[in-house]
């Protein structure tokens, strides 16, 4: 598998958990970052999925009306007090 190399900056108290977490994984620390940094962009994958997605609807023009949106924070018990604006 192809790699790129990165590079990071940890406060020293990081940097020496760091340490020993891959000392006690019996693992490089390079293997564990590339770990760590692909668990991470993997769980927020859908986050930024959906942004783009939202983003998509706002350029189209697709978006809720003031009363589809009151409606929704009344579904949760909440009133809005004033309205959008256009």
């Amino acid at each position: 598998m192809k790699t790129e190399k990165v590079s990071a900056r940890l406060s020293p108290e990081t940097a020496k958990k760091f340490a020993l977490l891959a000392k006690a994984i019996n693992r490089s620390k390079s293997y564990l970052a590339a770990e760590a940094i692909e668990a991470y962009v993997n769980d927020q994958q859908w986050q930024i999925e959906a942004i783009i997605e939202v983003i998509k609807e706002a350029d189209e023009g697709r978006l809720a009306t003031d009363q589809q949106v009151q409606k929704s924070f009344e579904k949760c018990g909440k009133k809005i007090p004033f309205k959008f604006a256009d």
